[in-house]
């Protein structure tokens, strides 16, 4: 009677995805027993034997394995609770698929498991004939099958049903009125406890109202199957915020509670601190003024515990190379014979993982293929690193407007930063960001908040620091550029973000937490871009190209968390916070822009993109000089006039539209730019007025210094000019160039890089951009399909002989 009674509370394992790995169960043990939770639900959707192989028994290893499972959960004096999800093909009236039902958890029972699950959850609720002919109705079939089961194992004391309406958004027409809820509760059995979720699938708080009602109509206490921190039905969110918007004094209407948290196993610190937070405060025993739940609080000790975990030196599974084991944190890791050996119920034989399952390096990527012009990339780093200046990330720019945020923002903290490579310390400020900008699926922290609210107000109001606008108060002006310079700054903290994850101590929190800190710095660093254009570049409501206001009722006008409210599921808005940002920016509708794996290998370089300035262009004509080294192998014409490859390929774009070229640099230096002409048809104009006889002034058809490749190069430039059909540019009327160094480890930058110019462009009217690229060039091809450029760019749109073409809209 005692079991019967206790309030189940722990975590569920019940998520689509990679089910986690014995070494981690064997830690959330650890921290299950050290915060007092009591009870672990075992049923991994992608476990095949699980779901879509319930049938089979579990072969001799894979008994050792999960009795050895079953043994420590006991050991550390949790319920083991094994489910068992055989909805989606068994026939009710078959004795075959009951006879091998009971056949199934009887190993499981024999095995030392005495507590049970059966789970009908995202299951048809149509019936095949013969159960049509059996049962009344689909819960009528659940229910006889439920019982029969229970009964079988001898009732033990926890035994769960999963209905196939579980939750209040399920239910028709309503929980009350439900035929399927009401057979439920009147023929199931009444010590089997059913599993509910709340008035949703992810339920934004519990209330006692809600619960009376399910109670009153399952008439039993359900057990919560609380999702409020699951992440699975969207690969660019996750959840570290606390346990929240459930009252401890909820407990008098359920008999239990289970946390379905994070696939990443890694992510799930502070959901499970603070849930034991919550658990304990639940507790008469304890005086009054210790049964208050604050979920703040629980946040602050969590991240307080979490600081340890997180510096420890511990390898991708949870293998740590410590002798000494904490005791106010559980930190013994139990060691298991390698994964790869494991059988298929304790791995995902099926999915890829987003990341190697061999311990990384990040400070010492690996090194790119030796080429003939590496040498002077090498001889850039070393005056880097001797001069130990900083990068031109935070300089003003010569002939700038004063006090116009340039891509470092803040630039003395900036310099203080340095290289981050190497195994460093995440601060407590760092880790409270992270924590920020992926809190819950309903509610972002201060930090994301702050980035929304102000990128909204920078993008509603930049036509005060519009390229025509002259008669905007200065006041506005500095108002503006104040809030772009904390804008930026945020921006850069993220950026570092990444950086001490990457270069952090723990490989284990860094396999897990990567994809979405890597995924958040990528749209930073466009949003950066971004606003720094703004300032001076936007065209204002005069321009006959385009104008911000005709531009802008493409992005997003309010924030994920405003649009959902309480009575939408959060998988209706995607990407969370990074999704947020993506639909703030003028081409937020082109999701494959944003949407694509991260690096193999992690670098922790860090990295801006930022508006081109004057003083970079020897710096850039420098780098495509080196690219067509690379290519074409000769030196004699770069060495007679070391201008002429970067005129011909940078040149135009920089002398006459130099607002739409964005620079990509790292620690090092420039390392890539992106050069885009708004309108291909006056540019082509202006180019034959002005470009093309500067050049032919500053490369005389005679001299002794002229070699002839120099000509062929001149007479080229004339050719870049030529003209394109009227239907092209009526779609397409830009274009673009991309150029990168292939040292790149960390093949995205690029792609972010290609994303703030389409970015600018949007939002000045383009409709279309094309990019030409001639078949004979392999290596430009090479490079582009690489970057997955191309894929990106023909999109919707038709590609011809050696061009790419893309719409914005």
């Amino acid at each position: 009677m005692e079991e019967r009674k206790q309030f189940l509370c722990g975590v569920v394992e019940g998520f689509y995805g990679r089910p986690w790995s014995m070494d981690q169960r064997k830690v959330l043990f650890q921290w299950m027993q050290h915060w007092g939770l009591n009870t672990y639900l075992y049923g991994p959707k992608d476990d095949l034997k699980h779901r879509l192989l319930w049938r089979e028994v579990y072969s001799p290893e894979e008994e050792v394995q999960l009795r050895t499972l079953i043994v420590e959960a006991q050991s550390r004096g949790l319920r083991f609770v094994y489910a068992l999800s055989p909805g989606q093909d068994i026939v009710f009236s078959s004795s075959c698929d009951l006879t091998l039902l009971k056949r199934k958890l009887r190993q499981v029972s024999d095995l030392g498991c005495q507590a049970f699950a059966i789970l009908f959850d995202d299951i048809d609720h149509s019936m095949c004939q013969a159960d049509s002919e059996a049962f009344t109705s689909f819960a009528h079939a659940q229910v006889t099958v439920t019982n029969e089961i229970y009964r079988y194992l001898g009732e033990p004391p926890v035994f769960l049903f999963c209905p196939t309406e579980y939750c209040g958004s399920l239910c028709s027409p309503s929980v009350s009125k439900s035929p399927y809820l009401q057979t439920v509760g009147e023929d199931l059995l009444p010590n089997i406890t059913v599993i509910w979720t709340g008035s949703k699938v992810i339920s934004r708080k519990l209330s006692v109202d809600c619960l009376a009602e399910v109670e009153s109509v399952l008439q039993r206490p359900p057990l919560i199957w609380d999702n409020l921190h699951a992440n699975d039905y969207d690969s660019r969110r996750l959840f570290l915020g606390p346990f929240k918007g459930r009252e401890p004094q909820l407990r008098s209407h359920l008999r239990g509670l289970l946390l379905n948290p994070n696939c990443e196993f890694e992510a799930n610190y502070i959901p499970l601190h603070t849930l034991g937070t919550w658990y304990r405060a639940g507790k008469e025993e304890l005086k009054d003024e210790e049964c208050e739940y604050c979920p703040d609080r629980a946040l602050s000790a969590a991240l307080h515990d979490w600081m340890e975990e997180l510096n420890q030196p511990l390898q991708a599974g949870r293998q740590s190379s410590r002798t000494d084991h904490r005791t106010s944190v559980p930190t013994s890791r139990c060691k298991t014979p390698d994964r790869s050996d494991c059988p298929s119920m304790f791995r995902a034989t099926s999915a890829v993982a987003k990341l190697p399952v061999f311990p990384l390096n990040s400070s010492s990527p690996p090194s790119s293929p030796p080429t003939k012009a590496k040498g002077e990339r090498e001889g850039r780093e070393g005056e880097k690193k001797t001069t130990n200046q900083p990068s031109q990330t935070n300089q003003q720019a010569p002939g700038s407007r004063s006090g116009a945020p340039t891509g470092g923002g803040q630039g003395q903290k900036a310099q203080g930063r340095g290289l981050c490579g190497g195994k460093g310390v995440l601060s407590e400020s760092q880790v409270r960001l992270l924590v920020g900008l992926h809190y819950l699926p309903h509610e972002h922290g201060p930090s994301a908040q702050k980035l929304l609210q102000d990128l909204t107000w920078l993008k509603t109001n930049c036509q005060v620091v519009s390229a025509n606008s002259k008669k905007t108060p200065p006041q506005k002006v500095d108002e503006w550029r104040g809030r772009a310079s904390r804008f930026l700054s945020l921006c850069e903290d993220i950026a570092q973000l990444h950086c001490s994850v990457v270069g952090g101590a723990n490989r284990a929190v860094l396999y897990d937490l990567y994809p979405y800190v890597w995924d958040l710095r990528n749209t930073a660093l466009v949003a950066k871009a971004f606003i720094c254009w703004l300032d001076g570049r936007v065209q204002s409501d005069s321009s006959t190209l385009g104008s911000w206001r005709n531009c802008f009722h493409w992005c997003g006008k309010t924030t994920g968390a405003d649009l959902l409210g309480v009575d939408s599921e959060p998988w209706v808005f995607k990407g969370g916070v990074s999704g947020e940002v993506q639909m703030l920016l003028p081409i937020g509708s082109s999701s494959e822009l944003f949407t694509h794996p991260p690096p193999l290998f992690p670098t922790s370089r860090l990295y801006n993109i930022r508006p081109y300035h004057s003083k970079d262009k020897v710096e850039l004509y420098r780098m495509v000089r080196q690219l067509h080294l690379r290519t074409q192998g000769s030196q004699e014409s770069t060495s007679a006039h070391p201008d002429v490859i970067g005129d011909r390929c940078l040149g135009p774009c920089l002398a006459l539209c130099p607002e739409y070229s964005f620079i990509l640099e790292d620690e090092l230096g420039v390392c890539g730019c992106v050069l885009g002409i708004l309108d291909v048809r006056s540019f082509a104009k202006r180019c034959q007025a002005t470009w093309i006889p500067a050049m032919r002034d500053k490369y005389p058809p005679k001299g002794g210094n002229t070699h002839p490749n120099t000509q062929d190069l001149i007479q080229l430039m004339e050719e870049d000019q030529g003209e394109y059909p009227d239907s092209l540019l009526y779609h397409f009327p830009s274009q673009l160039r991309l150029d990168a160094l292939p040292e790149l480890v960390d093949i995205s930058v690029s792609r972010t890089l290609l994303t703030a110019l389409l970015t600018a462009l949007k939002a000045n009217g383009s409709r279309g951009v094309f990019c030409e690229v001639q078949p004979t060039d392999r290596q430009r091809l090479e490079f582009l399909t690489k970057l997955g450029f191309l894929e990106i760019l023909r999109g919707e749109a038709r590609s011809r002989e050696g061009v790419v073409l893309g719409r914005l809209l």
